[in-house]
C-alpha cells in the first residue's frame, strides 16, 4: 500500500529501543535541526530536481528597520509550508530571501538617533549619514535573519538579496532609464502628498485616510463691485492665503451674476476672480468653493482648466513661506490656522464654525497629517503599464486566492494615477539624472556621466532625491534572479523565472502586487508569478488590528520560546481560512503545542517498544493495516488538494484529524492487541508496519510541523537521509482499500456507540461490559474474526454475536444501540445504578424539552426568519434537530431500562 516499505537495511537484525525524552521540549532540538538543514544545504534547489517543474517564491522583503512581528511570522510560515511541500514533491523548489532598504522608515530611525544627540542629518552630511544608516541595516538584518531561522524558514540563504545591493541597484537604474527612454517617466510641477515630518513626497497609496474630528469654518469674501460679500466654507482656513479664485456652478442662478467678477481675498490684500466650473456641487455648503491649486488636488485640476496661477504657501517642513503676508511666515500650519482665524474675526470676515468629522490623510510611516504640496517631482506614467496588467489578468495569466481580490485589482488599475517616484531623502536609490548648470538640460544615464550629454559642460549636478522604496520592490521577482546582467540571461533567471506564487497580505495589493505585475510584463514580457495568495490580517479576539498603541501585539519569538516554532506554524495554518482575518491571542497557540506533544508521545511509545523486535521483509497486511494505509492515502489526497489551492486551514485540519484520530486513537491503540498477545512473529510484523506508517505520517505532516517531524524521523531505524528532502506521500488510486474502510468503519461505529453509552451512563472505563451484537452475516463474520480487537477498543468483557433478523426481542436488562446494518445491546443492569440513571435521564429530557420549545418558538417567528442572517437561522435549525435526536435517544434509554 502506498509504495514499498522502507527498512534501511535493518531487516533481520534485532532492534534496540529508542528513547525520546519523556517531556516534549522543542528547545532541545529546534536550533540543532535548523543547523543540520543548513549544513546539508537542504534549502537550495537540488540537482536531482533540475529540469523538473519549478516552484519558486520570492519572499516579500521585510523592512530592514526592526524585528519581525506576528504578521511577518504568519506570512513566512505560510510560504514555508508550501515551499516544503513542493520540495518534497520533487519540484525544482526555490525560496529567495531578502530585505528591503525601506527608505523613509530606515532614514527615520537614523534621524531619531541623531535628534537624541541634538543633531540632524545635515550635521553629518550625506555621505557620513548614509554610512551610518548602513550600520543600522547590518544590526537589524542580523536580527531578522535570526528570527526567520528560529521560525524554521527554509529559504536559500545563499541567494539572499537586499534592495540596495549592487545587482538590484543596477536593475533599478536600468529600469529608470528605460522608462525614460520609452516616454513613461517624466518630471514636472505637480501637486503631491507631502509629509512635513519626513520632508518628502508620498504616493497616493502611502497616505492613510482616517475619519477625524474637525471644524468647518464659514468666511466672508467681499465683492467690491456690489458692496456685498460671498460666503464660503473651508476646513483649512490658513490655505486661503494661497487662493487664486472662487468657483461657482455655471447653472447656479444665485451666483451667475458673479462669474467673471473679482472678490477681495481677506488678509492677503489682493483680488481673485470668480470662475464658473461644473466641478462645484450646488447642493453642498454655500455653493461657492475657494480654489487653492497648490494645496488641493481637485483645485489643481480646476486651475489647469482655467489657466489659474498656483501659489505654494508652504515650506518643505510644513511652515508658511514668503508667499504669504509677513506676519504669518514661519508659522506651522496649526499655528497659522489660529492666527488666521483671529485676524478674520477681528476684520469682520469670520461668520461661524461647525463641528464635523472628515477623512484626513496621514503619512503611513510617521502618521503626520499630509499636506497637498506643489513641487517638482519625477512620475511614472502608469496607464500604459496598467493596461497590460489588466489584459494579463483577463487572459487568466494570474489567479487570485481568494478570487474576490480580482475586483480590487481591476478597480485600482482602471482608476490608476501616475506614480510619484521621487523622495526627498538620502537613504535609497539616488535618481540617475544629472542637471547641467550651463545649458539647464538633464542627462539621464545608466552610468555616472562626467559631462552634460547635451552641451558637454563639466558643470553637472546629480538630482539630490532618491527613488520611492517601492521602485526597487516592484522589480523584486526578476531582479533577485540576476535580470540586470543584460549580456545574457542568468542561469537562475532561466531556471526559476517566472516565479510560481506570491504569498502576501491583502493590504499591499496596491503598493506592491499590481506594480510587480506591471514591471514583470514591461521588462520581461511575462507576469512575474501565476498564483497570488492574499492572506488575512491578524487581529485580537475582539477583532481589533494588532498594534503597539493597543498593547495587543504578540512577539513571534516569545511564542516560539514558550510553545516551539512548530506550534506557531501549525496554529497559524490551522486558523488561516481563505478570505478571513485571523483572530488570535496567546492561548491560541496551545492548539499547535498540544498537537506537537501528541506526535511526540505517540512516536515515543512506538520507539520505546522496539527492543528485541526484528523488521520483517514484505510483511503481510491485516485488514486493520489496510484500513490504516487507506486512511493515509486519503489524507495525502486531501492535503495535496489543500496545498495546491492554498487552503492552509484545510491542510492543517486534515493532518490533525488523520494523525490524532486515525493513527493514534484507532490504529496505534488497535496494534496494542498484537503487541500484547501476539507471538514474536506477529509482534515483528506489527512493528514493521507501525514504523512504516509512522515514517509516512511524519512526512505527511512535515510541511506543517517541520522541526518535530525531522527530529523524530532521524530516530527511526528505517529512515535514511533527511525528511526535508524525502518524498511526500502521494495519493494513488489503488492505494485505498474500500473493503477495509467499510469493515473497520463498522468496528468504529460500534465502538463509538458503546463508548458514548458508557459516558452517558457514567460507567467507569475500568468496568468491562457485556455486549450482544446482531449484525448482517458479512459484518458478523468480520466481528467474529476481529472480536478481540473490538473488545479491546470498546472495553468489552463478553462479546456475543447473532445474525440480524427482524422482530427479535430486546434482551432483558440491556439498552439498545442502532448502527448501519447492526443492533447492539449493552447489558446495563449489572454495570450501573438504574434508579440513578432514570432520574438523571429524566432531568436531561426536561431540560432538553425546554430548549426545544424555545427554539421552536424562535423559528416560528417570521420576523426572525426574515431579518436574521441565513447562517444564524440555519444554525438554530441544526440545534433543534440535534436536540430532538438527543431527546429521542434518551427516551429510548429510559424505555429500555423499564
Amino acid at each position: 500500500m502506498m509504495g514499498a516499505m522502507e527498512n534501511s537495511g535493518c531487516t533481520g537484525r534485532p532492534l534496540a529501543a529508542v528513547e525520546l525524552a519523556r517531556a516534549f521540549d522543542p528547545k532541545s532540538f529546534e536550533d540543532r535541526v535548523y543547523a543540520l538543514w543548513k549544513e546539508k544545504n537542504a534549502f537550495a534547489p537540488s540537482e536531482k530536481s533540475r529540469g523538473k517543474k519549478s516552484f519558486v517564491i520570492v519572499i516579500p522583503p521585510p523592512n530592514v528597520t526592526g524585528v519581525l512581528h506576528l504578521g511577518h511570522a504568519l506570512n513566512n510560515c505560510l510560504q514555508d509550508i508550501v515551499i516544503r511541500y513542493h520540495r518534497m514533491r520533487g519540484d525544482d523548489t526555490l525560496w529567495v530571501p531578502g530585505t528591503d532598504h525601506a527608505g523613509i522608515a530606515t532614514q527615520n530611525v537614523m534621524e531619531k538617533r541623531l535628534k537624541a544627540q541634538g543633531k540632524t542629518r545635515h550635521d553629518l552630511g550625506r555621505e557620513k549619514f548614509i554610512e551610518a544608516v548602513w550600520e543600522i541595516k547590518k544590526e537589524h538584518h542580523a536580527v531578522i535573519s535570526q528570527q526567520l531561522a528560529r521560525m524554521g524558514s527554509s529559504v536559500d540563504w545563499q541567494r539572499e538579496r537586499f534592495t540596495l545591493d549592487k545587482g538590484l541597484s543596477l536593475a533599478v537604474r536600468e529600469v529608470f532609464v528605460t522608462l525614460y527612454e520609452r516616454g513613461l517617466l517624466y518630471r514636472g510641477n505637480y501637486l503631491v502628498n507631502w509629509c512635513p515630518s519626513c520632508g518628502t513626497a508620498l504616493s497616493d497609496d502611502e497616505v492613510e485616510h482616517e475619519d477625524t474630528p474637525g471644524k468647518m469654518y464659514h468666511i466672508r469674501y467681499p465683492v467690491p463691485d456690489t458692496g456685498g460679500f460671498v460666503e464660503i466654507a473651508t476646513t483649512r482656513p490658513e490655505t486661503m492665503l494661497g487662493d487664486t479664485a472662487l468657483a461657482v456652478h455655471p447653472e447656479d442662478e444665485r451666483y451667475r451674476h458673479l462669474a467673471g467678477k473679482t472678490v477681495e481675498l481677506p488678509l492677503a490684500g489682493r483680488r481673485i476672480p470668480v470662475i464658473a466650473d461644473t466641478y462645484v456641487d450646488r447642493e453642498f455648503g454655500t455653493g461657492v468653493v475657494k480654489i487653492t491649486p497648490a494645496h488641493d488636488p481637485n483645485d489643481w485640476e480646476v486651475a489647469k482648466r482655467h489657466g489659474l496661477k498656483a501659489i505654494n504657501i508652504l515650506t518643505p517642513d510644513g511652515k508658511l513661506n514668503a508667499a504669504v503676508p509677513e506676519k504669518y511666515r514661519g508659522l506651522a500650519v496649526a499655528e497659522a490656522r489660529e492666527a488666521v482665524l483671529r485676524d478674520l474675526e477681528a476684520g469682520g470676515f469670520f461668520i461661524k464654525e461647525e463641528p464635523i468629522t472628515h477623512a484626513v490623510g496621514h503619512c503611513y510611516r510617521c502618521h503626520t497629517v499630509i499636506e497637498p504640496f506643489l513641487s517638482e517631482q519625477w512620475f511614472v506614467r502608469m496607464k500604459p503599464l496598467a493596461d497590460k496588467a489588466l489584459a494579463a489578468w483577463k487572459r487568466e495569466e494570474l489567479v487570485f486566492y481568494p478570487r474576490k481580490w480580482e475586483n480590487t485589482y481591476q478597480h485600482w488599475l482602471q482608476n490608476i494615477r501616475d506614480w510619484c517616484v521621487s523622495r526627498q531623502l538620502w537613504w535609497g536609490h539616488r535618481i540617475p539624472v544629472w542637471y547641467c548648470l550651463d545649458c539647464g538640460k538633464a542627462t539621464v544615464s545608466r552610468k555616472d556621466p562626467s559631462a552634460c550629454s547635451h552641451c558637454g559642460s563639466k558643470h553637472i549636478e546629480q538630482d539630490p532625491d532618491v527613488l520611492d522604496t517601492w521602485f526597487s520592490s516592484w522589480l523584486w521577482p526578476f531582479s533577485t534572479l540576476g535580470w540586470e546582467e543584460k549580456d545574457g540571461m542568468t542561469e537562475d533567471l532561466a531556471r526559476f523565472y517566472p516565479t510560481s506564487a506570491l504569498v502576501t497580505a491583502y493590504d499591499i495589493i496596491f503598493f506592491w502586487v499590481a506594480r510587480m505585475v506591471m514591471a514583470g510584463l514591461e521588462f520581461t514580457g511575462q507576469v512575474p508569478f501565476r498564483d497570488i495568495y492574499l492572506h488575512g490580517l491578524l487581529r485580537d479576539k475582539q477583532g481589533r488590528k494588532m498594534s503597539k498603541s493597543l498593547g495587543n501585539g504578540l512577539d513571534p519569538l516569545e511564542l516560539v520560546d514558550e510553545y516551539g516554532a512548530d506550534a506557531l506554524k501549525f496554529t497559524l495554518a490551522f486558523l488561516c481560512a481563505q478570505g478571513q482575518d485571523l483572530l488570535v491571542d496567546k492561548e491560541s497557540f496551545r492548539l499547535g503545542s498540544k498537537f506537537a506533544n501528541k506526535i511526540w508521545n505517540a512516536s515515543r511509545y512506538i520507539l520505546m517498544n522496539l527492543e528485541g523486535r526484528t523488521l520483517t521483509e514484505n510483511p503481510a497486511l491485516l485488514p486493520l493495516d489496510k484500513w490504516m494505509y487507506s486512511r493515509l492515502n486519503e489524507a495525502a489526497k486531501n492535503m495535496e488538494a489543500a496545498f495546491l489551492s492554498y487552503r492552509y486551514n484545510d491542510a492543517a485540519q486534515t493532518g490533525y484529524e488523520y494523525f490524532w484520530n486515525d493513527f493514534c486513537d484507532w490504529y496505534v491503540e488497535a496494534t496494542k492487541l498484537s503487541m500484547r498477545a501476539g507471538d514474536a512473529g506477529e509482534k515483528d510484523r506489527t512493528t514493521t508496519v507501525l514504523l512504516d506508517v509512522l515514517s509516512r505520517s511524519l512526512a505527511l505532516l512535515h510541511p506543517l510541523l517541520p522541526f518535530i517531524t525531522e527530529e523524530i524521523y532521524g530516530k527511526l531505524p528505517t529512515s535514511t537521509g533527511l525528511l526535508i528532502t524525502a518524498s511526500y506521500p502521494s495519493y494513488t488510486q489503488g492505494g485505498t482499500d474500500n473493503e477495509a474502510l467499510a469493515e473497520f468503519g463498522f468496528f468504529q461505529e460500534l465502538v463509538r456507540a458503546v463508548r458514548t453509552l458508557r459516558s452517558e451512563c457514567t460507567i467507569s472505563p475500568d468496568r468491562k461490559l457485556r455486549v450482544l451484537v446482531r449484525a448482517k452475516e458479512e459484518q458478523r463474520a468480520a466481528l467474529l474474526a476481529n472480536g478481540e480487537l473490538v473488545k479491546l477498543l470498546a472495553g468489552i468483557d463478553l462479546l456475543e454475536t447473532e445474525t440480524l433478523t427482524e422482530g427479535e426481542a430486546k434482551p432483558q436488562g440491556s439498552i439498545g444501540l442502532v448502527g448501519e446494518g447492526f443492533e447492539a445491546f449493552v447489558y446495563i443492569a449489572g454495570a450501573a445504578d438504574l434508579a440513578f440513571l432514570k432520574n438523571k435521564f429524566t432531568k436531561e429530557i426536561e431540560k432538553d424539552r425546554k430548549f426545544i420549545s424555545s427554539l421552536e418558538q424562535k423559528l416560528s417567528n417570521e420576523a426572525f426568519i426574515k431579518n436574521a442572517p441565513p447562517e444564524l437561522v440555519e444554525g438554530e435549525r441544526k440545534k433543534l434537530a440535534e436536540a430532538r435526536m438527543r431527546t429521542g435517544k434518551i427516551e429510548a434509554y429510559i424505555r429500555d431500562m423499564a
